[in-house]
């Protein structure tokens, strides 16, 4: 494996209950800014293997991308709040890695 998939499952695996991080942010701050697409594919491949927290990954609108509600009842049950247009307010939910985050 390598260091950006191990930097990408070890970024997922320490949002915290309560909180999301998006695809973008998330390729970022694991040293690819262009990798959102990557990072949706890790998710979706690795989330079981890993014991990954996927309901906490959102896009960049603050919107959830798959279809049905299981991930915002799960975000709701941490205590997520969706406004009106299901969206997540980024500014207040969206956890962000320390920098010194290995």
């Amino acid at each position: 494996m390598d260091v950006y998939t191990k930097r990408v499952i070890q970024m997922i695996q320490s949002i915290p209950p309560g909180r999301v991080m998006t695809y973008g942010g998330i390729a970022k701050a694991a040293g690819n800014p262009k990798g959102a697409r990557q990072v949706s594919w890790l998710l979706h491949s690795m989330s079981q293997k890993y014991h990954l927290p996927w309901h906490r990954v959102i896009n960049a609108q603050g919107r959830i991308s798959l279809t049905g509600s299981e991930q915002q009842e799960m975000l709701e049950v941490e205590g997520v709040i969706f406004d009106e247009n299901d969206r997540v307010d980024l500014h207040k939910y969206q956890w962000v890695p320390p920098d010194n985050f290995e």
